[in-house]
């Protein structure tokens, strides 16, 4: 039963990634934050981009363990 749910969590996981993933490319195509998508897509990345940075060493410790959670799903 756990390995259904984390199977499952993983799908979910992803499928948000690919939403982020195209609405990046809609924004950057037709500029200015679509009303479809929500609001400002790049705008938030670059915002959490930015606090990150600002984080220091707990920006850099977020950071890598994002970027071990999205390795590890590969």
């Amino acid at each position: 039963m756990l390995d259904t749910a984390k199977r499952f969590l993983r799908e979910v996981v992803e499928i948000g990634l690919l939403l982020i993933a195209v609405a990046v490319i809609l924004q950057v195509i037709f500029g200015a934050a679509l009303p479809f998508l929500g609001g400002d897509v790049v705008g938030n990345l670059l915002g959490i981009i930015t606090t990150l940075g600002e984080g220091g060493l707990v920006g850099l410790i977020a950071v890598g363990i994002i970027l071990y959670l999205i390795n590890k799903n590969s």
